[in-house]
């Protein structure tokens, strides 16, 4: 559990983000505490930093976030009107990126359940659909676990060729078939001491399904070719984004595999459900694909309650991929409503996000708001062609490229009064 101590005056000031950031796991130490080496520190304005590289600044003001840099503490300043966005900035500077995001109230729940899994070393099966973060569960189960110093490999079952699964899964040796030129010792032996985690176990064939629950019988493995069984010591994490009952009532799926992997099933939720995650989730990713900004990007109201009407139906993927659309098409330092862009068209439900006139799904909007993204961004660099590639995250000659491409097609990016700045 990573600890954090904030000092008095932070504790006095925000009490509502420390109480959010016990609730999401962390340890609230007070001042003089003897720091962990992954101890992170909050302080405000004007008091000393005591570890500088894992120090955030708090400050009232106008919204900005400032990163990390060259063993600098990072700076977070906002005020009332900002808290939850505000809040989810702390968390994430203070977390790290390694950390699980959660604000909502059953995430929470389920990420302090899975704590506590991870002290009784039995299997688990993690069931959700896709893009709901199965895998970043199974990370937080090893984290917490007595095997956080072994190895963390994870299958995906659905991406490995069937006829290689097994090899690849068990293990082989030397020419136990065409082309076993070398042994192999496999995903299960590559994983001794520490937690495997197997993904869609759903797509896994009947016939290496058997094999399967032998290895987690018998706590060994067979190496295709050998004679001999090699015992193992790994935890395994089964994750399905079918319901594995009803492969099993439909035959696809061994019942007794399935009794064996269910010692402790787990369930996440659909993003849509869980709208309090949102703000938290897009702070984190922003922070992750800032790049080499050296403000980040702050996401108004407007975007937020954008993000948090739509119905998500890829889930974190899809919100990461809306996320790093918005840095791309936000010159500035503020992420508005208009930089949200989905891959269809929002639900009827959303309400306050795009207006009548304005096309809903990527394909109608990309280019226009990729002209936007730069004449926006060229005017807050007062016309400084290379300071606008630094700021949008490419080249100076794709930049060039762009407003080529923009005069071609009536666009007119740049200043009438910069003739130095036209294609």
């Amino acid at each position: 559990m990573r600890s954090i101590v904030p000092s008095v005056a932070i504790a006095d000031n925000h009490i509502a983000l420390v109480s959010s950031l016990r609730a999401q796991g962390f340890a609230i130490e007070k001042p003089g505490h003897r720091p962990q080496p992954d101890t992170a520190w909050l302080i405000a304005e004007g008091e000393a930093s005591p570890v500088p590289a894992r120090t955030v600044v708090l400050a009232r003001g106008a919204r900005q976030v400032v990163p990390y840099r060259d063993g600098a503490p990072a700076r977070l300043t906002f005020d009332h009107g900002d808290t939850v966005v505000g809040n989810a900035f702390a968390r994430a500077l203070a977390g790290g990126p390694d950390l699980p995001t959660a604000a909502d109230p059953e995430s929470l729940a389920l990420f302090a359940l899975a704590e506590r899994v991870a002290e009784a070393d039995i299997t688990v099966l993690i069931n959700g659909p896709t893009g709901t973060g199965k895998e970043v569960l199974a990370r937080t189960i090893h984290r917490n676990s007595a095997r956080r110093d072994g190895p963390f490999i994870a299958i995906n079952c659905a991406a490995l060729p069937e006829t290689m699964l097994e090899a690849m899964l068990f293990g082989h040796v030397k020419g136990s078939f065409t082309g076993a030129s070398s042994g192999g010792e496999g995903f299960f032996r590559a994983a001794h001491g520490g937690t495997i985690v197997l993904d869609e176990i759903a797509e896994m064939p009947l016939s290496l399904q058997a094999k399967l629950l032998r290895v987690l019988q018998e706590r060994e493995v067979v190496p295709i070719g050998a004679t001999h069984p090699v015992a193992i010591d790994v935890r395994v994490v089964a994750c399905a984004n079918r319901d594995l009952q009803a492969e099993v009532a439909a035959g696809r799926f061994r019942a007794d595999l399935y009794y064996r992997l269910s010692v402790f099933p787990l369930t996440t939720r659909p993003l849509a459900d869980r709208p309090q995650d949102v703000p938290a989730l897009a702070a984190t990713m922003i922070l992750r694909h800032a790049g080499t900004r050296a403000t980040v990007p702050w996401p108004s109201e407007a975007a937020i309650t954008r993000l948090a009407g739509y119905d998500w139906p890829g889930n974190v993927r899809e919100l990461e991929n809306v996320i790093q659309r918005a840095l791309l098409f936000c010159g500035g330092d503020t992420i508005e409503a208009e930089h949200i862009l989905f891959d269809r068209a929002a639900p009827a439900r959303l309400a306050a996000v795009p207006t009548a006139d304005e096309p809903a799904t990527l394909g109608h909007v990309v280019q226009l708001s990729e002209f936007a993204a730069i004449r926006e961004t060229m005017k807050a660099c007062g016309g400084n062609r290379i300071e606008t590639a630094r700021r949008l995250g490419i080249s100076e000659r794709t930049l060039r490229y762009r407003l080529a491409k923009a005069r071609e097609q009536g666009e007119e990016i740049a200043a009438p009064h910069d003739r130095r700045l036209r294609a």
